[in-house]
C-alpha cells in the first residue's frame, strides 16, 4: 500500500510527517516506521510524526523516534509539526496542540519561524558527568573544550547507555560558548546518533548555561549543525515561560510503499 507522506525539517533535525486524519492512512508497525526513517531503505529521517484530531486542541502530535518506537518529547518535531498542521489547514499561524508532555502552543512567526512553547523546567540536577534536566525529553549536559574535535558518537553513545541513568536512557549534550552564543552537538537515544540539530536539547542546554551564570540574558542563542535556535524564558527561581524558536521547513512530499 502507498502512504503520503511529507517531508520537514527544523535547523537540520529532518522528520516525516504523516496526516492520519486522511481517510487512507495506514496504521504503522514499529517495523514500518523504522523502515521509512532509514536513511539507505526508506524516506530517512531523526522521527516519524502522526498529526490526528484531538478533544481539546487544533490535533494531537505523536512522536516516533528512527527506531520505531514512541518517543518522549521532540521540540524541533513540534515546530515542524505547526509549519505542517499550517501547511495542510489544519490550524492557524498560532495553535494549540497536544504531544505526550501536554499541551503546547505554537506561532509562526512574521519572519517565517516557528515559535514553541515548551513545557516549565522543574529541578536542575547534578550528576557525576554533567548537569540533567528534563524539559519533555530528558538531557544530560556536558560543556566541552573543544567541540569541533569531539567524538561525540563514542562519547555520547557510552553515557547514553550508562548504569545512571538506566533504565530509561538519556540524551547527551556537549557545548562551547564563542562570542556568546552556545555551540552545541547531541547524541539522540533513539536516533541512537548524533544529529544535526535538537531542540529540547538546546532548552535544556541553554537553561543550564543560564543556571550557571554564563549567561544574564533571558534569550540565548544556540547554534547547531544544521542552524541557529533561540531560546527564551522567564526566571522567578525556577524556569517559565519557555519557548523553542527557529526555522521549519518543508523539504519534499511523496508515497512510500508499505508492505
Amino acid at each position: 500500500m502507498l502512504q503520503k507522506f511529507h517531508k520537514y525539517h527544523g535547523a537540520g533535525n529532518d522528520f516525516v510527517l504523516i496526516d492520519i486524519t486522511e481517510n487512507n492512512a495506514i496504521k504503522l508497525t514499529q517495523k514500518d516506521i523504522a523502515t521509512i526513517c532509514h536513511r539507505r531503505f526508506g524516506v530517512g529521517a531523526d522521527g516519524l510524526i502522526t498529526l490526528g484530531p484531538s478533544d481539546n486542541s487544533d490535533f494531537k502530535m505523536t512522536y516516533y523516534n528512527s527506531d520505531g518506537l514512541e518517543g518522549t518529547m521532540c521540540g524541533n518535531g513540534g515546530r515542524c509539526a505547526v509549519q505542517f498542521a499550517y501547511d495542510r489547514g489544519m490550524a492557524g499561524k498560532k495553535t494549540t496542540f497536544d504531544a505526550v508532555d501536554g499541551l503546547h502552543k505554537g506561532v509562526i512567526t512574521d519572519d517565517e519561524e516557528v515559535n514553541l512553547m515548551m513545557q516549565n523546567i522543574g529541578e536542575i540536577k547534578n550528576t557525576p558527568f554533567g548537569m540533567f534536566a528534563d524539559t519533555g525529553s530528558p538531557h544530560l549536559v556536558i560543556e566541552a573544550e573543544n567541540l569541533q574535535k569531539l567524538d561525540v558518537k563514542t562519547e555520547g553513545e557510552k553515557l547514553r547507555h550508562d548504569d545512571y541513568f538506566y533504565p530509561d536512557g538519556v540524551n547527551v549534550n556537549y557545548y562551547q560558548i564563542i562570542d556568546n552564543v552556545i555551540h552545541i552537538r547531541t547524541f539522540e537515544r533513539g536516533v541512537e546518533a548524533e544529529t544535526w540539530a535538537c531542540g529540547t536539547g538546546s532548552v535544556a542546554t541553554a537553561v543550564i548555561a543560564h543556571h550557571k551564570k554564563q549567561f544574564d540574558s533571558n534569550s540565548i542563542k544556540v547554534q547547531a549543525l544544521g542552524g541557529q535556535l533561540t531560546i527564551s524564558f522567564e526566571f522567578n527561581g525556577r524556569y517559565e515561560n519557555l519557548w523553542l524558536k527557529g526555522p521549519a521547513q518543508k523539504v519534499f512530499e511523496g508515497y512510500d510503499f508499505i508492505k
